[in-house]
Parts: C-alpha cells; structure tokens; sequence
C-alpha cells in the first residue's frame, strides 16, 4: 500500500524559504513521476513542479528559478525546496505519486502561509 506523508509547511515571511517533504511508503518514488501542486484560498488546484522518472525537473513559470524539486533514496522522500516567497503563494500544497492523466497517489497536503 502506497502512502505519502507530507511535512515541512508553516507560516513564513514573504521572501523567506521554506521545504516541503513528501515522505513515500511502499513504493519507490524514482520508480514513477513524483509531482507538487498547490491550492490557494478558493482556487483550483495547480502543478508547481513535476519530477520524471528519469528525474527530470520541470516547473511552472511562476516558480522556476526560485523552487527545487529534490529526492533522497535512503529516505524514499522527496523535496520542494522554496525559496523568496510571496504572499499570493499561500497555499495548500500537495505532493503526487504517479503519472501525468491517471488518478496516483496523494498526500494529505500541508499549509504554507506567507506573511508578515
């Protein structure tokens, strides 16, 4: 049984930094796509970044440059490093096991609020 524990959220200043954790179970995450999104307040739900299999990084235009996407094996876990944050990206954020078009595995999400 696959499982995603996520960790890392919490409140920050805008321009300060912030990881995220997704730590997988049952299944090895370079085994498949791992991917982020994010929710804000009263909007749909958005890829941030995507991670192939072949560990391949891609992001969204308004995060490149300033997020990491990162994976430890011994830990079976992967990382959104996220740097010079700004309010507008508070949000709910998510970690995906799976690929791009099918259902996947999810975790449960982590808040991660920017503000003074």
């Amino acid at each position: 049984q696959v499982r995603l524990v996520q960790s890392g959220g919490g409140q920050v200043q805008p321009g300060g930094s912030l990881r995220l954790s997704c730590a997988a179970s049952g299944r090895p995450f370079w085994s498949t796509a791992m991917s982020w999104y994010r929710q804000p307040p009263e909007k749909e739900r958005e890829l941030v970044a995507r991670r192939t299999i072949t560990g391949t990084t891609s992001y969204a235009e308004s995060v490149e440059g300033r997020f990491t996407v990162s994976g430890d094996r011994a830990r079976n876990t992967v990382y959104l490093q996220m740097n010079t944050l700004k309010p507008e990206e508070t949000a709910v954020y998510y970690c995906k096991m799976g690929e791009e078009g099918v259902p996947g595995y999810w975790g449960r999400g982590t808040q991660v609020t920017v503000s003074e």
